[in-house]
């Protein structure tokens, strides 16, 4: 059986041709019968999809992904699957790299290339650091996600509350109901 596995790190991705719908077309074209995928870092070892793929996955069958770093981004970790994974006798296929086989040099090219996923992994992370460290200088900081709904249309919102039920004011204005409690509660009673 010919597995696929496609990981973005949130579903919202979509740059580099790294969206799951980009990765699924990618393996099907690669002869991928059957597709899992997740939506989580690949720092994290406990992804769902991936779980339930490596328990299925056994001797004779072929697991096909596009990149390598989809499968881990830690260089301990990659090298953990796929040695897992060759030794029961599955088939490693990396779209755009060949097939990984269990030869000293085969072994050599996957530490190269988890380890160059590690470090760009680290990258990143030190260059969201330093970005956040300067956005903290600026006075108008705020942490987290930059609030969806302004005001006016939280106060809307409430106002329609005095003739509607909860679930009738998030079905005409998007907005949900723990939002506006949490508006209500953080506005205090009207003067």
């Amino acid at each position: 059986m010919v597995y696929g596995y496609a990981r973005v790190s949130t579903r919202g991705q979509a740059r580099d041709g790294n969206s799951l719908e980009a990765q699924e077309k990618a393996l099907r074209n690669a002869g991928a019968e059957e597709i899992y995928s997740d939506a989580f870092t690949g720092t994290k070892s406990d992804r769902p999809s991936l779980t339930v793929l490596l328990r299925k996955i056994g001797e004779g069958d072929r697991l096909v992904v596009c990149k390598l770093d989809r499968l881990a981004r830690s260089a301990r970790q990659g090298a953990e699957l796929v040695d897992d994974l060759l030794r029961r006798g599955v088939s490693l296929h990396i779209l755009n790299m060949g097939v990984l086989d269990d030869t000293p040099t085969g072994r050599l090219i996957r530490q190269i290339l988890f380890a160059f996923a590690e470090f760009e992994r680290q990258l990143i992370v030190d260059r969201t650091r330093t970005g956040k460290e300067i956005a903290k200088q600026r006075p108008d900081f705020r942490e987290g996600r930059p609030p969806v709904y302004g005001k006016a249309q939280k106060e809307h919102a409430l106002e329609l509350l005095k003739t509607h039920s909860y679930g009738q004011v998030e079905r005409l204005t998007g907005i949900s109901k723990s939002t506006m409690v949490r508006y209500k509660r953080e506005r205090g009673p009207l003067k």
